[in-house]
């Protein structure tokens, strides 16, 4: 879980807004009050301002987290703060999709818009 594991990559047209948007499929982690592995597939949706993501690196950045106790909840906010704190972007949506545990599926969601972008 650490962010200098990011990095990004000038955005090629910085003057329009465009979204994009990454899927990682093989999220893991660990639950931190049973220690058994998590699940989940992250969804990264985001408008560059001037910088863009480069993908190997959030390859590795999620990969960070496959032996970390830590809550569904906090582990989107966590990734979003840190994708946030590296790429700048004008707008970004973290979601979560956790697989069942227990008979229950988990869907968290946390969103971001820097003041610029704001009306």
């Amino acid at each position: 879980m650490n962010r200098d594991l990011l990095e990004t990559f000038p955005n090629p047209n910085p003057g329009r807004a465009y979204l994009i948007e990454h899927t990682a499929h093989e999220f893991t982690s660990l639950c931190p009050k049973t220690g058994q592995p998590d699940f989940a597939t992250i969804t990264l949706t985001y408008v560059p301002a001037e910088k863009c993501i480069e993908l190997k690196s959030l390859k590795m950045y999620l990969q960070s987290f496959r032996n970390e106790g830590v809550f569904y909840e906090a582990a989107v906010n966590r990734i979003l703060d840190d994708f946030v704190a590296v790429c700048e972007p004008a707008w970004a949506r973290i979601e979560g999709k956790f697989g069942i545990r227990g008979g229950i599926g988990s869907v968290v969601t946390a969103e971001y818009e820097s003041e610029e972008s704001q009306p």
